[in-house]
């Protein structure tokens, strides 16, 4: 019986996924673990290359698919104690990621734990300055505030059969989870040594839809929250502002001056509109927050 179980989601994913199988069977752990994919639908090579590995293919309708459904699919199916996720577009950067993310579960009163992520050559300039925010290169060991992120995560199984992932929410299942498991008294581990390359390869319309999808997810968990256009004109302004200041002192500014600018506009205005989303979550919505491609 394998200790560890790790899940993956993935939709048409075969660029990248390749290197993530090579890193995790590197992996120091790697005999106590197990490894299952929750395909969606691809099209393409992904589910090809998962079979190349000792890799379990857990099929998911891409009618079905929700963030939330797909994990839980994928968890029913693992017998590990402790359950991984990671993003199909992800890889470790070195061979004790397993190890390091596990670790903090010694104590008994942590659910969950989460890893640094970094970016690469192809990552836009802003996207690197929010990983650099969200993913400190310092460890946090006892977390009592509910970020975290499920590219890079770790939680208890036994747990989860307590309170499974929210199948509705259009996105932050993650958040949603670990807001629940605190009020539970339990704790959440940062560690900073279990880090991943995370690579977005996106189109501005792909992270406006990313950016809508999660506000309108964070509206239903805390229904007090609140964003108005002034905060949409605030936080681009000076994001970008942010983001051009630290890109003239790493002379990076004129490779950098339309990416940076649109990325930001993206984001806040995707937060915007999904803030401002009244009613139900429409199947051609959702359609175009999972399959952009397939929309026509």
């Amino acid at each position: 019986m394998p200790k560890y179980s790790i899940i993956i989601r993935a939709y048409n994913e075969e660029k990248f996924i390749f290197q993530l199988f090579e890193r995790i069977f590197r992996q120091s752990l790697i005999q106590e673990t197990e490894v299952i994919l929750v395909d969606s639908g691809s099209t393409d090579r992904t589910v090809t290359i998962a079979k190349q590995f000792a890799v379990k293919v857990v099929p998911i309708a891409p009618a079905e698919f929700t963030f939330g459904r797909a994990l839980n699919k994928g968890i029913a199916e693992a017998q590990g104690e402790i359950l991984i996720f990671a993003s199909a577009h992800v890889y470790p950067t070195d061979n004790f990621w397993i190890e390091n993310l596990v670790k903090p579960f010694e104590n008994e009163r942590i659910a969950l734990s989460y890893g640094r992520q970094v970016g690469n050559e192809i990552t836009k300039y802003s996207e690197h300055q929010i990983f650099k925010k969200w993913f400190p290169a310092e460890s946090h060991p006892l977390q009592k505030h509910p970020f975290c992120n499920n590219a890079n995560c770790a939680i208890r199984k036994s747990l989860w059969e307590q309170q499974p992932y929210d199948e509705n929410l259009t996105g932050l299942e993650d958040l949603d989870w670990a807001n629940k498991i605190l009020q539970k008294g339990y704790w959440i581990s940062y560690v900073a040594e279990a880090c991943i390359v995370h690579i977005h390869e996106e189109t501005p319309t792909k992270i406006k839809n990313r950016y809508k999808r999660e506000a309108i997810a964070y509206k239903r968990i805390f229904p007090e929250a609140h964003f108005s256009f002034w905060d949409f004109i605030l936080l681009f302004t000076s994001n970008t502002l942010f983001d051009y200041f630290h890109a003239i002192r790493e002379g990076k500014f004129w490779s950098n001056i339309f990416d940076i600018p649109i990325f930001r506009f993206m984001q806040f205005w995707g937060t915007f509109q999904g803030y401002r989303h009244k009613g139900t979550v429409t199947e051609i919505l959702k359609r175009r927050f999972y399959y952009p491609n397939r929309i026509r």
